[in-house]
């Protein structure tokens, strides 16, 4: 097969440099994705860092991945050649494991991830095993809905999985890269939508993406006017919090939900979990099923990231500037 171009750390920190490699032989199972684009997610910025202590150099980073399928091995009859297909955290499980055959792969101890000890999504092509590679409906244009791929399905699987609906109270931590996916998906649910964000200037733009109400969590006052008042809190932030506080901020058997990974541990009182049967979560990307799902969902409902869109060779301005928290509010790569 030809080498494959892309863009690659080189080191811990470093700035991403042209980069070729010879890939591995299309397996049975496997399918080779041209790409279009590429979505910056903040996990490759940890990742190029090696902030999590997991990252071999020279590595490619990129795991919010739309192109069109260019080659399927001889076991793959779902997609065909042509086809336009995204990619997201994950490129393959064991698909044997307790938890591959009830449908969640995205929790198999062997899983693999797209970036991780492989080569990514800042690159001309990627592989990935058939199953992780999803067909992109019609309605979604490419730049928009490569985002959903990580930041979208990382929102999107916990408001599934603890069935919010029409009678739900939900608020959402946050109006960044993650957290304006959240208030759209919340919101066609039918939920009841709270923003909350250190920045008042978000609040027109919480709003008209469908958030009811919003909070200035820098006002001691607006956070005790909405005590005890919501059902589900869907963190997105990588900060440290008081999160004493969104406890009391939930209904009794409410749910904090964590998918923004702040950097100390979280030390919370026991009682008012007791009290109240409350509950603390959290939640990773979701399985291929699932992401299917969200995407019928956003093409239906008319959900889409917000993006500023670069040239695939100007990926490190991009990261600087996504960096800055200067992007509204996702960037996305385009070969």
């Amino acid at each position: 097969m030809a080498q494959i171009q892309g863009l690659a750390a080189h080191a811990a920190g470093a700035e991403l440099l042209p980069f070729r490699y010879e890939p591995k032989e299309l397996g049975q199972q496997d399918v080779e994705i041209a790409i279009s684009h590429c979505g910056i997610c903040h996990s490759d910025l940890h990742l190029i860092s090696n902030d999590w202590g997991i990252s071999q150099y020279p590595f490619i980073p990129g795991h919010e991945i739309i192109g069109t399928v260019s080659a399927v091995g001889v076991g793959v009859h779902s997609l065909k050649v042509g086809e336009r297909v995204g990619l997201g955290w994950q490129s393959n499980s064991c698909g044997e494991c307790e938890w591959c055959t009830r449908g969640m792969e995205n929790l198999c101890l062997t899983a693999e991830a797209t970036c991780v000890h492989r080569h990514g999504g800042y690159a001309s092509r990627v592989q990935a095993n058939a199953r992780f590679v999803i067909p992109i409906p019609e309605a979604l244009a490419s730049e928009n809905t490569a985002p959903l791929l990580c930041a979208g399905i990382t929102v999107y699987n916990p408001l599934r999985s603890h069935n919010i609906n029409p009678s739900s109270r939900v608020g959402v931590v946050g109006i960044g890269g993650l957290g304006h996916i959240a208030i759209q998906f919340a919101r066609v649910f039918g939920a009841e939508v709270t923003a909350f964000s250190t920045s008042a200037a978000k609040e027109q733009e919480a709003r008209a993406l469908g958030a009811h109400h919003f909070v200035n969590t820098r006002e001691t006052r607006a956070i005790k006017e909405v005590a005890g008042s919501m059902d589900f809190i869907l963190s997105t932030i990588n900060a440290d919090q008081d999160w004493g506080v969104y406890i009391q901020v939930l209904r009794p058997t409410g749910t904090l939900c964590l998918v923004g990974i702040p950097p100390s541990p979280i030390a919370i009182q026991a009682f008012p979990l007791i009290s109240g049967v409350r509950s603390i979560t959290g939640n990773p990307t979701g399985s291929p099923h699932r992401i299917r799902e969200m995407l019928d969902v956003a093409a239906r409902h008319g959900v889409k990231a917000q993006v500023e869109s670069f040239p695939m060779a100007k990926a490190n301005e991009a990261i600087e500037k996504v960096k800055k928290n200067k992007v509204r509010y996702r960037a996305v790569l385009a070969n």
